[in-house]
């Protein structure tokens, strides 16, 4: 299939410090947080109006999940727009604190692991069409997601046995299986629970759970947009796509992030060594096979094959010359700046401070959003477009349905249910609309149902 909608989970880490201590627990300052949810239901599962879900996940950790999107850069958007959501949710929740006389500094982030250990994630969900083996569609991804990494890793200060050292993935260290159900307990690469949120005899959700959580827009476009063409090409049964297998992917995933300059090395079931650059320059190259023979008037596709190409022969030249792109590279940019200013080692705990700190929602103290403002990072898309995207759903998808009929029963002051497929007003049981199709945005029964409120 061509057209596919897309979206992003994202878990954020909150913490609360009072006179240098922590006194509220994670779960404490995630419920407190909650509390202010007032204009949505006061719920910790809430669907707003812009289409997308908010909600209170496993380990007291903030998760929005944007609404269906048509293209990768309006996810980008849409995730950017849950920032600014789930900051307004922490500033109020800051106000109330104080307003009860508990001074000290909330801050949210949106990273992939905390001081502990815990680790959470950013999910990508793919809509496919129900057709072949899912097993072989996943087996066909998974060289390619456990070497993405080297331009979508977030970058990390990671201690290990033998001292601290900058990797690129903050998520590879918490990956133990390539394919499993399991989200929690043994986390894969891909998420094979089959929960479609749509017609279960048309689509399956490809549901990717391996990925940092990006803060620069065009590594989360990116890291969007190629994953999107080797799915093309796997519906497709594309001759082109590589008929790589890797031995070990909870191997490999390591071994890629702790080598910077690509060349760390994946091995393949049939004893092939390849590294990490290798590996993404054949799916490149097979993307473009495939694009020039089959969708050659595809501008969106030549658009991504264009900046993929770009990246990957600029880390084989000099990865440092994507700081204002990538998210590993600016991270480290920074680090090293810090290191050499204060004379300090890796594992110093301030150098600690830096990492998290660039993850930082808050434009006041988030070191990403300090680059920004410096001109010092490159955007995709401008601060109008993600403010609208707070309240808009997007409107070639299901989720311009969900926001009209959610902005409509709120409006009319009726109590009513809403998940990623029902919409129903609960006074009248027999008022309910199941919208099957995340491809359709038009729809009569729900323009009734909006009627009828």
């Amino acid at each position: 299939m061509r057209q596919r909608v897309y979206g992003l989970e994202t878990e954020y880490g909150v913490t609360f410090n009072q006179l240098g201590e922590r006194r509220l627990t994670t779960d404490e300052l995630a419920r407190q947080m909650f509390r202010n949810v007032v204009t949505w239901g006061r719920s910790s599962n809430v669907f707003l109006e812009n289409g997308a879900r908010l909600y209170l996940d496993v380990g007291a950790h903030p998760e929005y999940a944007t609404p269906e999107c048509s293209t990768p850069l309006e996810a980008v958007i849409h995730e950017k727009a849950g920032d600014l959501i789930v900051a307004d949710l922490a500033n109020a929740t800051a106000e109330q604190l104080a307003a009860d006389e508990v001074e000290g500094s909330l801050r949210v982030f949106r990273n992939n692991t905390d001081f502990a250990g815990n680790s959470y994630g950013s999910h990508e969900n793919y809509l496919v069409e129900r057709v072949g083996d899912f097993q072989q569609l996943a087996d066909r991804m998974i060289p390619f997601l456990v070497t993405r990494q080297i331009f979508a890793g977030a970058g990390k200060v990671l201690m290990t046995a033998r001292g601290p050292r900058y990797v690129l993935s903050q998520r590879a260290e918490h990956i133990w299986e390539s394919v499993s159900s399991a989200t929690t307990r043994s986390r894969p690469v891909i998420n094979s629970r089959d929960e479609p949120h749509a017609d279960a005899e048309r689509f399956r959700r490809l549901h990717v759970i391996v990925g940092d959580s990006n803060m620069s827009e065009f590594t989360t476009w990116l890291r969007i947009a190629t994953c999107d063409l080797v799915v093309r090409m796997a519906e497709e049964q594309a001759d082109e796509l590589p008929r790589f297998s890797v031995a070990d992917a909870t191997r490999a995933i390591r071994d890629v992030s702790v080598d910077l300059d690509g060349r760390g090395l994946v091995t393949m079931e049939d004893g092939r060594q390849l590294s990490a650059l290798d590996v993404q320059v054949a799916y490149l190259e097979a993307a473009e096979a495939f694009i020039a023979a089959r969708h050659s008037d595809d501008r969106a596709a030549h658009e991504v094959l264009g900046a993929w190409r770009e990246i990957l022969e600029a880390l084989e030249r000099d990865p440092m010359s994507l700081h204002r792109r990538l998210d590993w590279v600016a991270k480290l940019m920074l680090i090293d700046a810090y290191r050499a200013r204060h004379g300090v080692e890796l594992g110093d705990p301030r150098i600690a401070m830096v990492d998290i700190s660039y993850h930082d929602l808050s434009p006041r103290t988030g070191l990403y959003h300090l680059l920004v403002r410096q001109g010092r990072m490159d955007r995709l898309v401008d601060d109008a477009a993600i403010e609208a995207a707070r309240s808009e759903a997007p409107q070639r998808t299901r989720a311009a349905l969900r926001g009209r009929f959610i902005a409509a029963a709120r409006a009319s002051g009726r109590d009513f249910t809403v998940d990623w497929v029902h919409l129903k007003i609960n006074e009248f049981a027999a008022r309910a609309v199941l919208c099957q199709d995340p491809l359709v945005w038009e729809d009569a029964r729900v323009d009734e149902l909006i009627a009828s409120l």
